[in-house]
């Protein structure tokens, strides 16, 4: 009888450490799988994109979407956090990152005010002018600066991504993930993301504009259309 007792307490033990057992194999594949679709969360582009329509207004944003949506999104918050870059034109296209329910905005860029030519003092002996190029279809260039050459840009999650390689490295190239601070129509600033603090770089630009023409004598030539004036 008291072999038969004891046999039962040994099952009954062992079927206990395997429910414990498995309980904490269920746990551990639930929590790999949780740290799985956060880091899928993570790299996943929440941006949206879309057109601004007539249905905006000052503290309104409505866009329809490149998926034919059209959202209306309150413009509150990301007004409070100056997080509203480039300003709002009808008809400009624009950059969104808002919240679940797409009711609220967090960050608006407009990309029409964000492409063009951008230049500031070259940090060398700030005698010449050095920038960037921002171009339709994600298409960035260099401007008068052979070290850094600029390939591709695009908005990642409310940020700005570039695509670089540097003169002497090969074909390595460099992916540059940088935060906007300012936008407007002649003025643009970004700093950079996901480096330690004394490695952190802000860069300061001015919408390029064209150098009036001088003569011999330091005066400024006005420009002209009239073709009787070419030679």
């Amino acid at each position: 009888m008291k072999k038969l007792v004891f046999v039962g307490m040994m099952a009954a033990v062992m079927f206990s450490l395997g429910s414990c057992g498995g309980g904490k194999q269920q746990q551990a594949e639930e929590v790999s799988q949780d740290t799985t679709n956060l880091e899928n969360f993570a790299f996943t582009d929440r941006t949206i994109y879309g057109i601004c329509t007539d249905g905006t207004a000052m503290n309104t944003l409505e866009i329809v979407t490149d998926n034919g949506d059209t959202l209306t999104l309150s413009l509150t918050k990301a007004q409070e956090n100056g997080k509203v870059f480039g300003g709002l034109q009808v008809a400009d296209r624009v950059a969104v990152m808002a919240n679940q329910a797409k009711t609220e905005a967090n960050l608006v860029i407009n990309l029409n005010t964000l492409m063009g030519d951008w230049v500031m003092p070259d940090p060398i002996d700030g005698s010449a002018e050095i920038g960037i190029r921002i171009k339709e279809g994600g298409v960035a260039e260099s401007i008068d600066q052979s070290v850094i050459i600029y390939r591709t840009w695009k908005i990642f999650n409310g940020d700005l991504e570039i695509l670089l390689t540097r003169e002497g490295g090969g074909d390595e190239e460099e992916d540059n993930r940088y935060e906007i601070l300012t936008l407007g129509p002649d003025t643009l600033a970004y700093r950079t993301l996901g480096k330690p603090r004394d490695e952190t770089e802000t860069f300061e630009y001015s919408r390029w504009k064209p150098k009036p023409k001088v003569d011999l004598h330091g005066l400024e030539l006005e420009e002209t259309n009239d073709e009787f004036n070419k030679i």
